[in-house]
């Protein structure tokens, strides 16, 4: 068996391959608090008695649970940590095991999961047979994938292809697939050390096969100097159907014209309506991919914590 390459790293990150992987998984957590807090956050507005608070941009008041959105994050997390890189059976299994119907998952994926859980269902063919036998071009590949974005920082190509394999689990639609490999693209650009909004969204353009996603990307970059949300979201979309074409290019856009700015990032998104949960969770990852990016820590105490079922950190 030919030994896999060692992951490329940034320049900054530690040589020693104990002190890297510690670095990885610290970077894909940072990102993966980012996503948590954005989820929850977001899904608090979907409380009629909380949109007087969006009006006048205040917090709604604690405690703030998260989401399908991070529930399935952690399932990614976990699996890098276990296995350094993506095992579909493996992530296939856990998001089945920890699937909870409360969490708000979307009637497709609750009956592929359960189906998996209660009767062995393979994912391979139920993934595929979803829709008619397209597969979802849904935003859940792509509202869970930051974290595996941040741990491969530095090496592009290795995000992409972890990416889609991640999505292929749940999402075997092109467009599915290159929502999950935007997303990450830009989570790794961010941890990579990019800090300059249009080379981010380049480093996304770059690497998404062509799709309706890559076009709504390209579009977010000759947006960038815009001001309102509003504007931005009538053209790119808001994730209000739920698909990946039209949630991730205004989450890409919403991390890069507001890189570094966590609370302007979710507010952005918040402003924007639609599927307000996911588009926070998309962009709040790929921002706190980068230190400076990291959740205020009230807002890290209001959110729910993450579950015990995580493996430690190495």
């Amino acid at each position: 068996m030919t030994a896999e390459p060692a992951d490329p790293a940034p320049a900054d990150e530690p040589r020693n391959t104990t002190d890297a992987a510690s670095a990885r998984a610290r970077r894909a957590l940072a990102a993966l608090h980012g996503l948590r807090v954005g989820d929850a956050l977001g899904a608090q507005f979907f409380v009629p008695a909380h949109l007087s608070l969006l009006r006048r941009a205040e917090v709604p008041p604690p405690p703030w649970s998260w989401t399908d959105d991070t529930e399935m994050a952690c399932s990614v997390l976990a699996g890098l940590l276990t296995r350094g890189a993506v095992d579909q059976d493996d992530l296939a299994r856990s998001f089945a095991a920890h699937h909870d119907f409360d969490r708000g998952y979307g009637p497709a994926a609750g009956r592929m999961l359960r189906l998996i859980r209660q009767e062995g269902g393979d994912w391979r063919e139920l993934s595929a047979g979803l829709f008619h036998g397209s597969g979802s071009y849904g935003n859940g590949a792509a509202m869970r994938v930051a974290p595996l974005g941040a741990w491969y920082a530095g090496d592009p190509e290795r995000a992409a292809a972890e990416a889609a394999r991640s999505a292929e689990v749940t999402h075997r639609h092109p467009e599915g697939v290159a929502g999950a490999v935007a997303v990450a693209l830009a989570a790794a650009a961010v941890a990579g050390g990019e800090r300059d909004p249009r080379a981010l969204l380049g480093a996304v353009l770059k690497g998404t096969p062509d799709s309706a996603v890559r076009a709504g990307v390209r579009r977010a970059a000759g947006l960038l100097d815009y001001r309102d949300v509003g504007t931005v979201a009538a053209v790119l979309g808001n994730g209000r159907n739920v698909t990946a074409q039209d949630t991730v290019p205004f989450a890409v856009w919403a991390a890069a014209r507001h890189r570094g700015d966590f609370p302007g990032t979710v507010w952005a998104c918040v402003r924007a309506g639609g599927d307000i949960d996911t588009t926070c969770a998309i962009a709040g990852g790929i921002v706190a991919s980068a230190p400076e990016g990291a959740p205020p820590p009230d807002w890290l105490a209001a959110t729910e914590p993450l579950p015990d079922w995580l493996p430690p950190l190495p």
